[in-house]
């Protein structure tokens, strides 16, 4: 059993962060919400306490029981779990004088295990509005700042069994130039974590996990060409051989030729995946909406049917297979409890309930770039690894409006140009996602000697690690003038390339 790392999220936009920078030194951590009891098995080594748009003083403010924690673990407090810990020790805290947001630089850092090979004047990255004003009693400073009087802090060996630390600074983002240090100072030294865990030790893990859980039952799991399912059922075969069927449904929203260029590659990696041609039927349903939930909707419930025909043809299946993520997983809860639903296009939705299928998920505590590592280890080709994430719904959402057979076609063309490219230039593995956007918006051009009244198409690339956000990619003009003049050239029925520049937030990587 790997050692593990606690974080209790406290609504902070950088815990995933922290989560992902503990991943990176080869250490299993999990991230829950402060609300949620914290289950103290053998394998839990330590637990940190993140940041939050709270204020420990608003009346709303969570208030776990951090004592409790600290007398059965090291703890680590983070910003807004500083200043809870803090409080709750009965120190004093309150808005400070000089809010500290950006870049400053630790005075005064003490010899202290927590600041081993962190460098006296080392930068770090403030987010906070209230401060600490008095530690309390059996609790001392380790460091500052030119602002703020207690920038880092512990309690005294004589007082808490368990090393209890605060900083108030951010030592997960890249702005803290030690931050990862003092992370794995933290993690290793204090909490005495091994940095055993890679994507080798996960393979070999869920691979038993799966043969535990399935034993010799039978696993249906739809694929749709991407990452996280073909990882996921690669692991799933290499548990259960023959006993997972898969099913790859062509909803006539993919991309140009991806159909039988996927297929073929299932093929290659071994796996029985069935091909189902379901193209009419979706440009039937979909004819004459341009609701873009309704879209959504209609796609969803279309692939389920189809899905669970197929799944019925198959007897004694007992299990469904799911590429899930760990970004689904935390999207799914909030601080103050479970928020709605996974999104739609993460899963498919209702199936476990309605076929009675148990579900069988080895990703869900993975974040996409590990699911990438964990897909080159199991030796999966690049063709599936590097792929772009792409949309349950597809080029359903990537045409505004109405989906028709022809706008498809013109989608497909023009997406397909836009890509080669990028994958010509060395851009392709640069960026984390693009797509080609069909406007209903039609407009004026010239060719020749004639005029031409035809669709706009936008292009949309990203850069980014998890799609949590995003932002634009600067692609060089050169390029887009390229690509905006082959697809103006070569797919007719498009006279207007645009070039999208918003990043996420504000702006969602897909357009609906």
């Amino acid at each position: 059993m790997n050692h593990k790392i606690l974080i209790l999220d406290f609504g902070s936009q950088y815990t995933q962060l922290i989560a992902r920078s503990i991943r990176e030194l080869n250490v299993y951590c999990e991230i829950q919400p402060c609300t949620k009891p914290v289950h103290y098995d053998d394998s839990l080594k330590g637990i940190i306490l993140s940041g939050s748009p709270f204020s420990v003083n608003d009346p709303v403010a969570p208030l776990p029981d951090v004592k409790a924690m600290a007398e059965k673990r090291p703890v680590l407090a983070v910003c807004y779990g500083a200043q809870l810990l803090a409080k709750l020790y009965g120190g004093e805290v309150g808005k400070s004088t000089h809010r500290e947001y950006g870049r400053t630089h630790l005075k005064e850092i003490s010899n202290d295990p927590l600041f081993a090979d962190v460098p006296q004047g080392t930068q770090v990255w403030m987010s906070h509005s209230d401060t600490i004003k008095k530690l309390p009693d059996g609790f001392k400073r380790i460091a500052h700042t030119e602002s703020i009087p207690v920038a880092a802090f512990r309690a005294s060996s004589e007082f808490a069994p368990n090393p209890v630390y605060g900083i108030q600074f951010h030592p997960e983002v890249t702005h803290s130039t030690d931050g990862r240090q003092l992370l794995k100072n933290f993690i290793t030294d204090i909490c005495g974590c091994a940095q055993d865990w890679t994507p080798a030790s996960f393979i070999h893990e869920s691979v038993d996990r799966i043969k535990a859980q399935v034993g010799d039952g039978k696993v249906v799991m739809a694929l749709s060409g991407g990452v996280d399912s073909t990882v996921a059922a690669t692991l799933i075969h290499r548990a259960i051989g023959a006993n997972l069927f898969c099913i790859f449904v062509d909803n006539g929203l993919l991309r140009k030729n991806e159909y039988d260029q996927v297929l073929e590659g299932y093929k290659h990696l071994g796996l029985n995946t069935k091909g189902i041609d379901a193209r009419e039927m979706f440009y039937k349903e979909l004819a004459g909406v341009t609701d873009p939930e309704k879209k959504r909707k209609i796609i969803g419930r279309l692939f389920i049917e189809v899905f669970a025909d197929q799944a019925k043809k198959l007897k004694n299946v007992s299990y469904l297979g799911q590429g899930t993520i760990y970004p689904d997983v935390i999207e799914s809860v909030s601080v103050h409890g479970p928020s709605a639903t996974i999104k739609s296009h993460h899963n498919v939705g209702g199936l476990p309930e309605k076929m009675h299928l148990s579900l069988v998920e080895p990703l869900r505590f993975l974040f996409k770039d590990e699911v990438r590592r964990v897909g080159r280890e199991l030796g999966i080709d690049d063709i599936f690894i590097g792929r772009h994430p792409f949309p349950g719904p597809g080029l359903g959402i990537r045409i505004l409006g109405e989906v028709t057979e022809e706008k498809v076609k013109l989608l497909q063309e023009a997406d397909a140009i836009y890509i080669q490219h990028l994958r010509d230039s060395g851009y392709y593995h640069k960026v984390w996602q693009a797509g080609t956007i069909l406007l209903p918006v039609q407009s004026v051009g010239v060719m020749g000697d004639e005029r031409t009244y035809e669709f706009t198409c936008a292009l949309r690339a990203v850069t980014s690690v998890d799609g949590m956000t995003a932002d634009w990619a600067h692609l060089p003009h050169e390029l887009l003038a390229v690509i905006s003049n082959d697809i103006i050239n070569k797919v007719r029925g498009i006279n207007r390339v645009v070039y999208d520049i918003s990043s996420k937030p504000p702006a969602t990587i897909e357009w609906e």
